[in-house]
């Protein structure tokens, strides 16, 4: 290879905008069955408690992948990164299964577009992520269509409602700290070093509350801890190849999913507002995929052939 692509390559940007909009839809497929389980299950079991089993699970699933991480050891300062990311996602996930069992999925996941907020307006604070006039109002448009999905003050305000609000902000914190986390560790670690920090800390809570729980629902919370721990995999492979900005609002699509399977599983009612909702969310993040990839293919150097 010759001096000048030798030094392309090397300055090269190591952002994918495709490959983590793809690997943040199937993000969203896995957290969308996550979803219809938790809600399959209810109230029976202690939101706590529920998640404790659901991460235990994901320990026994990671173990090679932890024991290979801890073995290899971290780079400094990533174990404060994982005790901070798993102290803010115990807490998350508590309030996520609460509201989960007792709102409707449309409602959980229209809420949680409060997260990507977090996550896209903390990725520019705190990471330097570019936030153009275009994205900003493209993100602008987005949080419209979830507005149009909650109608704010035409509905009561339930505590379901009011721990997803918590819950979202919660994640989206996390989220920022993974998306640094990918910088200095394997997605696989990233991954296990969530499940078992969380595991941890939601221990002494679930221990609190505990009731008891049959094998049938074991099963299904095995279940539920095969597809979040695929989910949290991907999110931190998109999150590896594009900026936040990037990524976190195609989570906007998991609307129409949840929409789509509330109908279908459970019978909730199909909003049409939800769906002019979800309209302007696709068309916003439509659009925030095709700019970021037309800005790449404009700005990444013609490399020599060898």
């Amino acid at each position: 290879m010759n001096a000048i692509a030798a030094t392309a390559k090397a300055t090269r940007r190591p952002d994918r905008p495709v490959a983590g909009v793809l690997w943040m839809l199937v993000t969203g497929l896995n957290f969308v069955a996550v979803t219809g389980i938790v809600r399959y299950l209810g109230p029976e079991l202690p939101a706590a408690q529920s998640a404790f089993i659901r991460f235990a699970f994901g320990v026994a699933f990671l173990a090679p992948t932890l024991g290979l991480t801890l073995q290899r050891g971290f780079a400094p300062g990533a174990l404060r990164l994982f005790a901070a990311r798993g102290a803010l996602h115990t807490v998350a996930v508590i309030l996520w299964f609460y509201a989960m069992a007792r709102i409707p999925v449309a409602e959980v996941t229209a809420i949680g577009y409060l997260n990507p907020v977090v996550v896209t307006i903390g990725a520019a604070l705190f990471f330097g992520e570019r936030l153009a006039a275009r994205r900003i109002l493209a993100i602008g448009v987005a949080i419209g269509g979830a507005l149009i999905v909650l109608r704010p003050g035409l509905r009561e305000i339930e505590p379901g409602h009011w721990s997803q609000l918590f819950a979202a902000l919660f994640f989206g914190l996390s989220y920022l700290i993974a998306k640094r986390l990918s910088e200095i560790a394997p997605a696989g670690a990233v991954v296990a070093m969530m499940a078992l920090t969380v595991t941890i800390g939601l221990a002494p809570f679930a221990l609190w509350v505990w009731v008891p729980v049959s094998l049938v629902q074991v099963a299904w919370l095995g279940l539920v801890a095969v597809f979040a721990t695929a989910g949290h995999y991907c999110m931190t492979r998109a999150f590896a190849c594009a900026p936040l900005t990037v990524t976190q609002p195609v989570t906007f699509l998991q609307l129409v999913w949840a929409t789509l399977l509330g109908a279908l599983m459970f019978g909730e009612a199909v909003d049409p507002m939800v769906m002019l909702g979800g309209a302007l969310i696709i068309g916003a993040i439509s659009y925030i995929t095709w700019r970021e990839a037309k800005i790449k293919r404009r700005t990444t150097p013609a490399v020599p052939p060898v």
